[in-house]
């Protein structure tokens, strides 16, 4: 069933447009680099004594509709024409004697999807594949205002970014709370599908810790799915909208849905605010999502694997192996253990786990408790980041940048996610390309990375433009584009 439903389920939730081209994040002190304004993270729930009856969804909708933004994007879709110079064909890059270069028309594509507003200063949370690869974001408010939106940050992981927009005293929601939230509970999921802005449709939950939802196209990109399960009407132009209860509490994220043709067929998946709160606060103020892994090898409890293992429970998430620099095999946990618990929690399968889990940072300490041979066992573990310590690592979203006007580029540095992204070491991004400068002529599109300047190896913006403004005859280019090919040119 699981495999079935993956191959269903459609992550691209954005309506594509004419082609054509735990604790209060916000509230941690003024060193916490937050303003002041009024947010998700520090504004209580008003009024919790809204009726619930079914089909009283007026409260929500009027509360929650103000706060969901209707979102466009615009990405680069570049086609490559006949090549300008006969060395193209032979050497992949231009003309080395002054001939010009290979050339490609860029064709912009616009699409669409959802946001919800988090914060009275801007702060927008929408899923990471409406915004990704975008050159340009605009938001439409409730009431027809427009802005252009600048990505603060995204996480492919749990497919989730946040977005601003210059304004103040704008409506947001308050988180709800997607622990308490029940099978049978009646939700409204708010979105813009087809560009119908400010659409409400209303489901009931039907599940939730739902994973397998989702294929990933790259290898790097480890999933956090634990998905509540709606069968609220979702369709194209929902990703990013929000998932509410009656009290006009976010409880999710519309992320992807269950369909043999793209539309709405009876499921709709949401990330739970649980994972939203805490991607979302680590995205604004350390710019990447601090995530920290109690370094074990796990699967669910069944009755064949505890007949196999011979364990003393049959539920229950197993330990298979460790990673290295093991953070659970550190504090005393060991192979063929069964996690019942974290923090008291129980954890009877591996979403559970990991949705728990994702809510730390490395360096926080859970207490887990784990069937050894049908005694229960208690352990502290203080959980590591990805490299085996406890660090909190910065990503950049106040990036260096510099322009070129040789190029007739702008360069932005690359964060540890984009590195790993095009499997670099070092280089720098265009971030903007300028009008009939050198790189549009050679058709490098923005988000493209230049990783070496006359083979010497780039590692800022600044570098970068030295070795432009330092060159002495012709400019040799080495880097990766957008679509991950190695490109080298001669200009």
């Amino acid at each position: 069933m699981n495999n079935q439903l993956k191959s269903y389920a459609i992550i691209a939730l954005m309506s594509s447009g004419v082609t054509l081209g735990a604790y209060s994040l916000f509230n941690l002190g003024n060193s916490s680099g937050f303003s002041d304004a009024p947010s998700a993270f520090t504004t209580s729930v008003s009024n919790p004594n809204v009726p619930g009856n079914p089909g009283e969804f007026t409260y929500a909708a009027e509360k929650t509709t103000p706060a969901v933004v209707h979102i466009k994007t615009k990405m680069e879709v570049r086609q490559r024409q006949q090549s300008s110079s006969p060395f193209d064909d032979f050497f992949g890059f231009g003309d080395p004697f002054g001939g010009g270069g290979r050339r490609q028309q860029q064709q912009p594509q616009e699409a669409s999807g959802s946001g919800v507003i988090i914060s009275a200063d801007g702060y927008i949370v929408t899923n990471n594949h409406v915004v990704a690869e975008a050159s340009e974001v605009t938001v439409i408010l409730n009431d027809k205002r427009e802005y252009k939106a600048k990505v603060i940050s995204t996480d492919p992981s749990s497919d989730l970014a946040v977005i601003q927009i210059k304004e103040t005293n704008l409506p947001f929601l308050t988180f709800g709370d997607s622990d308490a939230l029940r099978v049978g509970e009646w939700v409204l999921a708010v979105g813009n599908p087809f560009n119908l802005e400010s659409t409400v449709t209303a489901g009931i939950v039907s599940a939730k810790g739902r994973q397998n939802i989702i294929d990933r196209d790259s290898p790097d990109v480890n999933p956090l799915e634990s998905f509540i399960q709606t069968d609220a009407a979702v369709n194209p132009g929902n990703s990013g909208g929000a998932l509410v209860n009656l009290k006009g509490e976010l409880i999710g994220i519309n992320t992807a849905i269950y369909s043999r043709t793209g539309q709405f067929a009876g499921y709709s998946f949401a990330v739970p605010v649980s994972i939203v709160k805490k991607v979302s606060g680590d995205l604004i103020k350390y710019g990447n999502v601090q995530r920290g892994f109690l370094g074990v090898q796990i699967s669910e409890v069944n009755a064949k694997l505890a007949d196999e293992k011979d364990l003393k429970t049959s539920a229950g998430v197993y330990v298979g192996g460790f990673s290295e620099n093991s953070a659970a095999k550190d504090a005393g946990i060991k192979i063929n253990d069964v996690i019942v618990k974290i923090d008291g929690v129980e954890t009877k399968s591996s979403s559970k786990l990991m949705e728990i889990v994702s809510r730390k940072r490395p360096g926080e300490a859970i207490q887990v408790t784990v069937n050894r041979d049908g005694a229960t066992k208690e352990f502290k573990v203080t959980l590591k980041n990805k490299d085996g310590n406890t660090e909190i690592v910065k990503g950049d979203n106040s990036t260096e940048s510099a322009k070129s006007e040789f190029l007739g580029a702008k360069f932005a540095s690359l964060t540890p996610a984009e590195m790993k992204k095009f499997g670099v070491s070092s280089g720098v991004k265009i971030a903007e390309v300028l009008a009939d400068g050198r790189l549009e002529m050679y058709g490098l599109a923005k988000g493209s990375v230049i990783t070496k300047i006359n083979d010497r190896a780039i590692n800022s913006p600044k570098e970068a433009v030295e070795a432009l403004e330092s060159r002495k005859g012709r400019i040799k280019l080495e880097g990766v584009d957008v679509d991950g090919s190695r490109f080298i040119y001669v200009l």
